[in-house]
């Protein structure tokens, strides 16, 4: 089976006496290990799929299986721990705590899994090595640039080892440098530990690091098609050789 399975999901919006078909129909069935790209417009209907698959939000209709679970009709409650167990997300604003450190916003999400301090600040300290930011362990947010922000909050998606990583927009308060710095830290951890990648974005350079690309266009699947990600590419190899 799949890890995730949406079936026929259908989003419409009340809004006075208007309907808004945010999406129409759509089906798609998702693999373990996939990093996948849900590429589309302004809304074109993507961010609202997101929303429905992580759970922030109800279809009008169809349903949702993940990791074998039937979470269509999930409580709040229930999302919440679902979530909790097998879901990170990186979000385009960072959403770091501003009082916090870096390495307290990493072990966050071991806070909930009931981990002791000392083994969470060992993972955490360990993710930030692995984004390259061990020196910024004790760094607030307003100490760092927007991309190390951004790597703290990978470093944070990653900590608890979800199947399932959300990355909603993750380069779009970056520049063309740290961008590419970023999606090749998140698809390269993702590959590592075999953790499903779903990344939203309007961008078509970031859907060249994923290996599959989705095209959503006014609330259908226009396209679903396979790809070479960027970072397997044969030009890509020969640069890092030289």
């Amino acid at each position: 089976m799949s890890l995730i399975c949406a079936k026929d999901i259908r989003k419409v919006y009340h809004v006075e006496k208007e309907k808004i078909v945010a999406l129409s129909r759509i089906s798609l069935n998702i693999e373990q290990g996939e990093i996948c790209c849900v590429l589309g417009t302004s809304g074109s209907g993507k961010s609202t799929l997101l929303n429905i698959l992580a759970g922030l939000e109800k279809p009008s209709k169809g349903s949702i299986t993940i990791a074998g679970v039937d979470v269509t009709n999930l409580s709040e409650k229930q999302w919440a721990l679902f979530r909790q167990k097998n879901i990170g997300f990186v979000f385009q604003s960072y959403n770091l705590m501003p009082t916090l450190t870096a390495l307290e916003n990493v072990a966050i999400p071991l806070v909930f899994k009931g981990m002791g301090k000392n083994e969470r600040n060992k993972r955490a300290a360990h993710m930030l090595k692995a984004v390259h930011l061990g020196n910024r362990l004790l760094h607030k947010p307003t100490q760092m640039s927007g991309g190390q922000q951004q790597r703290v909050g990978i470093a944070r998606a990653f900590v608890a080892r979800p199947k399932i990583i959300f990355a909603d927009e993750p380069t779009g308060n970056l520049d063309s440098k740290t961008s590419r710095e970023v999606m090749e830290i998140m698809v390269s951890m993702a590959k590592k530990y075999n953790e499903t990648l779903i990344i939203v974005t309007h961008d078509t350079q970031i859907a060249k690091y994923a290996d599959r690309i989705i095209t959503i266009y006014d609330g259908n699947v226009q396209n679903d098609v396979s790809n070479i990600s960027i970072l397997k590419s044969p030009e890509n190899e020969e640069e890092k050789a030289i």
